[in-house]
């Protein structure tokens, strides 16, 4: 168990966390949620030991032992890659190293042979003889092949580094896990993984993430950190999420019957708790749904961007965008090929790719941005196109626009300042904030930028190349939200499991072997063998 006890932490006049009194279990996930900004790294690192907070205390049951996720990338880089996990348990690591130096003495003596015989006993206890296997094995769930393991860690790409720290953090099986933005970097394949893993794991979890479907997968508990308090609600993130909309909504209306409203709240329990069958920890789930308290479901004060596309310039006739044996290579590499694609009027399409840079060139080829391609595009005589490109630096290069000086510039006509606030406040700018250089916005600020720009245009078809990146919880639910709600046509990717499997009608993927095209959804899509038969020869031919 884990105990906070009137923890608080302040830097200077800021305070982060304020009186924070909390407790948590043994078989329970927690994910920690909060706006960016709102301390949710930080408390984690206060857990383990790494922060000290201002005042208040953190305990845990007697030897239990904790693992973190480390986010310095740097830090093994000397030690291989198969020793970097082990290091994850570090007594047995240390019982490991001693009895390595014990047996490499010249002059052993018999202290040096009873020390050895304990260290046998302990090694043993923990299953040391198996270290190397467990490693192993995880590593190889990971996706870090054999031929890595034991390569020094400095060898291996970012991505690789980051499944390693992942391995080290849940080696030997921690009676406490601390896992801070633990899919980032990761396959769908890995984070499928990750989430049985860590859905039938029985020690106390709690993590940081910004991806919804992982956090609905794996977390029994959500801790809400808002206005420097934090709040334990049962339920994943989807169950908070819900409630607490249906919480505001009952709040604003005041008409309603206090009995009506103790109803729609009881029907909506009892819907979730029989969804939760479904969950890969549907028996704690659905019990700690059972047994849950009315008085706990209270309106959120999360504040959500109003991302919004509906605005059409003009309706879009039927022909949207035809592609005739597009092909583009980089640097030498075939990135896709021959690829025929019709798009259809109301079309949702997920693009994918196994290399983020074949999606990236086809979004800069239909947006004109790149003229290095063999092939041709036409879009429809109706269509008004508008995108979210991966890299946004280029539209804040100016020192001095403030940000209503920024967005007049995409204002269609004279718009006066008025207009662009009440944009602005749309996407959470408000008062004083307008006045800010765009040049030293936040990356989610500019991103929150970038979709004001895209909605001023008034698009009949948008293009999103990783919009997610740098967005908070409520701004991604924001975006999905307004994506589900556009009646235009959308083309898109995004690492966001959630966003792409309740938006996408339609995947495509472009591989160096052609074009993948099927009408189905995307869970639909990555759990298809045939599909998975396919992309393997279409890559194949690479």
């Amino acid at each position: 168990m884990i105990t906070v006890s009137n923890l608080s932490l302040r830097y200077g006049k800021r305070t982060l966390f304020e009186e924070v009194n909390l407790k948590f279990t043994q078989g329970n996930c927690y994910g920690i949620i909060g706006a960016n900004g709102a301390g949710k790294s930080t408390f984690l690192k206060i857990l383990s030991g790494e922060i000290d907070p201002t005042s208040g205390s953190v305990s845990f049951t007697p030897g239990e032992r904790m693992a973190v996720l480390k986010q310095n990338h740097y830090e093994f880089d000397e030690f291989p890659v198969i020793e970097t996990v082990m290091i994850g348990h570090k007594e047995l690591y240390a019982i490991m190293k001693e009895k390595d130096a014990i047996y490499m003495k010249e002059d052993f003596s018999d202290a040096d042979g009873e020390r050895a015989g304990e260290l046998e006993n302990l090694f043993a206890e923990m299953d040391g003889w198996n270290a190397e296997n467990n490693a192993a094995t995880l590593l190889s769930n990971l996706g870090i092949k054999e031929d890595l393991h034991y390569k020094q860690l400095k060898e291996l790409d970012g991505n690789q580094k980051v499944r390693v720290l992942l391995a080290q953090a849940l080696f030997g099986s921690p009676d406490i896990l601390l896992l801070d933005e633990p899919t980032n970097d990761l396959d769908i394949h890995t984070i499928g993984w990750l989430e049985d893993f860590l859905a039938s794991y029985e020690a106390i979890v709690l993590v940081v993430s910004h991806d919804r479907h992982f956090l609905d997968t794996v977390c029994t508990h959500v801790v809400d950190i808002d206005f420097i308090r934090m709040t334990t609600y049962t339920g994943n993130y989807s169950f908070w999420y819900e409630s607490s909309q249906l919480a505001l909504r009952q709040r604003s209306d005041q008409n309603k019957k206090l009995e009506d409203k103790v109803k729609e709240l009881q029907d909506f329990i009892r819907r979730f708790s029989a969804n939760a069958s479904k969950s890969k920890q549907a028996t704690s789930r659905k019990k700690a749904l059972d047994k849950i308290n009315l008085e706990e479901i209270k309106p959120s004060n999360r504040k959500y961007p109003a991302i919004l596309f509906n605005n059409l310039a003009r309706e879009a006739g039927d022909q949207i965008l035809q592609i005739n044996k597009l092909s583009k290579k980089l640097g030498g590499e075939l990135l896709f090929r021959d690829i025929n694609l019709m798009v259809n009027k109301g079309d949702k399409i997920a693009v994918l790719s196994q290399n983020s840079l074949a999606t990236t060139a086809f979004y800069n080829i239909l947006m004109g941005r790149d003229k290095d391609f063999n092939g041709e595009f036409k879009w429809g005589v109706t269509i008004n196109p508008a995108d979210m490109p991966i890299e946004n630096a280029e539209y804040f290069k100016s020192n001095n626009d403030t940000l209503i000086d920024w967005l007049r510039e995409y204002s269609p006509g004279d718009k006066d300042d008025q207009f662009i606030r009440g944009f602005l406040g749309r996407m959470l700018f408000s008062g004083e904030e307008v006045l800010k250089k765009a040049s030293v916005l936040s990356g989610g600020e500019k991103m929150r930028c970038m979709f004001s720009k895209m909605m001023l245009q008034q698009p009949n078809v948008l293009l999103f190349d990783e919009p997610t990146n740098h967005l908070d919880l409520e701004s991604i639910t924001a975006l999905n939200n307004g994506m589900k709600d556009f009646r235009g046509t959308i083309l898109f990717t995004s690492r966001d499991h959630e966003l792409t499997e309740t938006v996408a009608n339609r995947v495509i993927e472009l591989t160096p072997g052609g074009l993948i095209d099927k009408l189905m959804s995307y869970d639909e899509y990555i759990n298809s063998d045939a599909v998975q038969k396919l992309r393997d020869d279409m890559y194949a031919l690479a």
